[in-house]
Order: C-alpha cells, then structure tokens, then sequence
C-alpha cells in the first residue's frame, strides 16, 4: 500500500467513526432521552470499542499483513454501520429490568460497540501495510495519528454543524456504511469481478430488505408531520377528542410537550398551564398591559392564549430550536401576524445579555426525561431576578415525585437563596397533597413577596378548583425530608436527581 492510500483511509474511517458518535445521541433520544447518563455511555462504549479494535487490529496485521485484509475489514465495518439503524430498533424496545444508567449503558454496547470495535481495527493494519520496507518510521506514524485526529475533527464539526439537520440521522448511517464499504472494494484489490460484485450485492439486498424498517421512521396514522431538526426528533399527531374535537399535540424526542386548539387560542389542556392561567387572573386584569417572557417555546399554547385573552400584553419566547418555531407556524396555527416575539437560543444566554423588563417568566423548559440543568442553578435564577419589574412573578412548571423526589426540593431551596426564604411557593394541579406521588407542580416566587394566602382565597372562590396551594408547611417538610442539594454552575447534579422519575416513566421504579 502506498502512503497515500493509507493516508486517506486512515481519514475516512476516522471521520466516519466520529460522525457515528456525535450522531448516535440524536438516535437514541426518542428512546432513552439526552442526558449524561446518555453521553457518557457513548463516549465510554465508543472508546471502549476502539480500544480492543486496536489491540485485534494489531494482532491482525500481524498475521495476515495484506491489503485485501485492510479492504475486508471496511467492508465489515460499513456493514456493521449499516446495522445500527435496524439493531438501535430492537434493542432500544426490549424491556431490560434494571437501573436507568445499566438500561442506557445496554442499549449503547449493542448497538454501537462492534461497529467501533470493528473500525479501531482499522489504523495498526494500515500503520503496518505502510511502514513496511520504509524508512522515517516516526514521521510516518506522526502523519496518520495527526490525519485520524483531523478526521475525527472534521468527522465531528460535520456531524454537529451540517449533516444531522440535512440528513436526518438514519439516512446518516446509511451514507457512513456506503462510504466504508465503497472504500473498501476502491482499495481492496480484487482480483476477480465476481468477488467485486459480491460485496457490492451482500449489502445492496441487506439494505433493500430492510430499508423500511431500519431508515423510514416509524409512523403512526395519526402523524401528520415529522421532522429531524439540530435539537430534537419531532411530531406533530392529530388527537380527536370525544369522538369530533379535534387538537394536534407536538412530540419533541419522546415526550409530548404541547397540546393546541388551532381554532381555539384559549384552549388550554394540561394542568399546568390552566395554573399559570390562575396566576394571571389573579394578578392581572384583561385590559392590563405587562409584557412576559417564556423561556421553551413548544407548541405556543400558552403564548397564544395570554396574547387572546390580553390584548395588550407583550409575550416574547426564547425557543432553543427554530424549526419547532417554524413548526408552530406552519402546523400548529401560530398566525404569521401574531405580535408574539420569538428569540432562537439558548434561554440562558438570552437572559444574560437581556436589557428589558417583565411582569411575568415562565420557565417551560424542563420535563422528566431531559432536563437543560444550566437554567436551574441559583447563578441563573439570579440572572432572572435581575430582568423581573419590581411585583413581578416567576412560574416554574416541574414533574417529580412528591414523596421521594429530589430535584423539586433542590430547585425550591436553590430559589430560596436567591428570592427569600418565605417567598418560595408551590402550587399543585391536585389538593390531594399527601397521596400525590409523580405528580406536575409550579413553582412560585416573586421579585417582591407574595402573598400566597390571597392567591389560596382567590383559587377557591374564582379559580378552576383544581388548582390547590401546598401549605408552606408541608413544603417546608418536604425539602427538609428528601435529599435536596443548592444548584450552582458548580454543582447540578440534575440528571441523578431526576433519575427515579427517568425509571418510573419506563416501568422500572415500581414503588413510584
């Protein structure tokens, strides 16, 4: 093998395997969501793979010292790439009866730990092809290590910048296995036709038999747009409800995180938001004029219900991903000429450089399968403070278990520390507080105090009924009661927090 030739290689298998790294998160998100459970196994499958790959490789190229060696292993390599696809659909489905880390970890080794594997035999056998009967060893080995760094560089940049929001991830895959694979038959030396078309058909029938299954995304009828974007997989399902009513609901990786009326702003279906409607009408009036900002955009639905139902209020939305921005407009009825003003990116780094002034925040950014732990530290619950008018109110919507949780305590007393000790308050879409276990509550506090008392009076005369204050003393009990920790940008241990919630979703916590 020439040294060119083992320089492009060594390129491509590395860009390869690092696009397939970066890409693998995005493929099991609609499964086991994006957390640091999620990337560290990854990353620990992924080297763990490339590491025995080196070792086999080397005793390899020991023994069989060949080109064709070199050749069968990217063809191997492009098939088991063409593999994940299929074998991420099987695995990520099996019910695995453990923890949530050992559950993540399995599904990570069986689908990406042999493709890696079989790649990190690549390098020592082109490291040996090329030295042999050469001189400048050091210099030749310096040559291919720093070509396979810049292909993991580019491999990554690729991946994160451009290839995902083209491609769409399984589409991905199927270009990488192409890539290896044709690779393979360009510098495998063949001797004979029959065997070049031999390894071109193997993969050409595997694909064809299962393209359906392993790269067209499994629908349901009622789907009526699906879209890959930088950030999430996304749905939107037509819901019939009662047999006529008819609503659209948007499903972000695996989660349903909005529920809209396209005919009727004021339609308000989780909760939650029917709480945060509560909190208006008791603070405001309907001509009253205060501007809001939401940080997680969604499906709008609550946007577009506090610009139909006050006409003079100002609403601007940070929403990370444009494309559930675009969403929203072409599917989920946010009218081109709404007043809604929209910020693509991150809410933390808008309200750091924020120079405006609201009435109202509401955090709508956190779930029970991911949650962005930058926006729950005290550092950023200050940087709020710091952009709130003076009686302004922040609502902060929460999934735990009220029993056992740990993350609702933490984020209660880390609010303590930055808006007052007695000014924290926490609100419950149920009354039955102690037979509540996971459970959605809003968090509420203000830049100046609030008289949550009046809000408890104003909820059982005029509210829906369904909302109900947690008594300061229960919740004092509670945060006192669970392992809580303060959240800083130093130490949010976010994920393991909210991991009982993550294992209860998928059945494995039995006692939630």
């Amino acid at each position: 093998m020439n040294i060119i030739s083992a320089y492009i290689i060594t390129f491509i298998a590395s860009f390869c395997i690092l696009v397939i790294e970066i890409v693998a998160g995005r493929i099991l998100a609609p499964y086991v969501g994006v957390s640091l459970y999620t990337w560290t196994s990854i990353i620990g499958v992924v080297l763990a793979g490339i590491s025995i790959g080196a070792y086999l490789g080397g005793r390899l190229a020991d023994r069989f010292p060949d080109t064709r060696t070199l050749a069968w292993l990217l063809l191997v390599s492009g098939m088991a790439v063409l593999l994940i696809s299929p074998v991420t659909n099987l695995a990520a489905a099996y019910k695995f009866q453990t923890t949530l880390m050992v559950r993540i970890l399995l599904v990570t080794t069986i689908t990406f730990f042999i493709p890696s594997c079989i790649l990190g035999m690549i390098s020592p056998v082109i490291i040996k092809l090329a030295l042999r009967k050469m001189d400048g060893v050091g210099q030749v080995v310096g040559k291919i290590y720093a070509l396979s760094t810049l292909g993991s560089i580019i491999g990554t940049f690729a991946a994160g910048f451009f290839l995902i929001s083209w491609l769409g991830t399984r589409q991905i895959m199927l270009l990488m296995g192409g890539i290896l694979m044709l690779t393979g038959i360009i510098y495998g030396a063949f001797r004979n036709r029959k065997a070049v078309l031999g390894v071109i058909a193997l993969p050409a029938i595997l694909v064809g038999g299962y393209y359906d299954f392993a790269y067209k995304p499994s629908l349901e009828p009622d789907v009526v747009h699906y879209k890959e974007s930088d950030y999430y997989t996304i749905k939107v399902r037509r819901v019939v409800r009662d047999g006529k009513n008819e609503v659209k609901s948007l499903v972000l990786d695996h989660l349903t995180h909005s529920y809209v009326d396209t005919e009727n702003p004021l339609h308000l279906e989780y909760e939650y938001e029917l709480i945060y409607a509560d909190v208006l009408k008791w603070r405001l009036m309907k001509d009253s004029s205060f501007r809001t900002l939401s940080i997680g955009g969604g499906g709008y639905t609550f946007p577009r219900y506090m610009e139909a139902y006050y006409p003079k209020s100002g609403n601007e939305v940070v929403e990370i991903d444009p494309d559930v921005t675009k969403i929203a407009y072409d599917k989920l009825a946010l009218p081109r000429s709404t007043k809604i003003k929209t910020y693509n990116e991150d809410g933390r780094w808008f309200v750091m450089n924020c120079r405006d002034k609201y009435d109202i925040v509401l955090i709508d950014a956190f779930n029970d399968l991911s949650i962005p732990y930058h926006l729950t530290t005290r550092e950023f619950a200050q940087q709020i403070k710091a952009i709130m008018n003076p009686g302004a109110v922040l609502l902060t919507n929460i999934i735990d278990n009220f029993q056992q949780g740990s993350f609702l305590p933490s984020y209660i007393r880390t609010l303590r520390e930055v808006f007052g000790e007695k000014n924290v308050h926490l609100v419950s879409i149920s009354p039955q507080f102690e037979k509540t276990r996971i459970s959605t509550f809003i968090v509420m506090t203000g830049s100046s105090e609030i008289d949550i008392k009046d809000f408890a009076v104003f909820l059982s005369k005029e509210g829906r009924g369904a909302s109900s204050v947690v008594p300061d003393d229960m919740v004092n009990d509670y945060v006192n009661r669970n392992y809580s920790v303060l959240l800083t940008d130093d130490y949010a241990p976010v994920d393991n927090l909210i991991a009982p919630i993550f294992e209860a979703r998928f059945g494995y916590n039995r006692r939630s």
